[in-house]
């Protein structure tokens, strides 16, 4: 499996695999939020093409999507909001997810981004480096996400970027 960027090709594939890794068993007709937000996110300001990443399979099929959107902290456009990762349940476990985590990190770093920051498992995402938000002074949306409100400090970062955390509009529908 290799990863790369997303390209407008894509957009079927990138929603099939949010739809399939985000599937309720109880509710298999529910299309899942994820699908429809990365949609939004896609068409919305914050969209930033370079850190909408795919993840392939050596026979050409989209396993897995992660993307990074525009975020602000204290009113600041100065951080990325990561979300969603996806994979599709056939993959999962086989690396994937690590390997979009890892692409999509370096090239937020490599745009000398400051800040990724996150909603998501404690127990998944420190080993990217990610740690409490609050630690960095950054606080949440909705102050009861407590310690799953994640951040990771990128080369650039600077400890002044403190403050409230607000994702890409496109977040606020959900």
């Amino acid at each position: 499996m290799f990863v790369r960027r997303e390209t407008p090709e894509d957009a079927a594939a990138v929603r099939a695999v949010h739809t399939a890794a985000f599937a309720d068993a109880a509710a298999p007709d529910r299309v899942p939020v994820e699908a429809d937000l990365v949609d939004a996110l896609r068409e919305s300001a914050a969209w930033l093409p370079a850190l909408s990443l795919v993840c392939v399979a050596p026979d050409g099929e989209i396993t897995g999507h992660v993307v990074c959107t525009r975020a602000s902290i204290a009113g600041e456009p100065v951080a990325l909001g990561l979300g969603p990762l996806g994979v599709a349940p056939a993959w999962q476990r086989c690396g994937a997810g690590s390997a979009l985590m890892h692409a999509v990190l370096g090239a937020a770093d490599a745009l000398d981004e400051p800040v990724v920051v996150l909603l998501g498992h404690t127990d998944y995402y420190p080993r990217f480096a990610f740690r409490p938000a609050v630690e960095l002074g950054i606080t949440p949306p909705v102050e009861q996400w407590g310690v799953y409100f994640q951040a990771r400090p990128m080369s650039a970062y600077r400890p002044g970027l403190r403050g409230p955390f607000a994702y890409a509009a496109p977040f606020d529908d959900l």
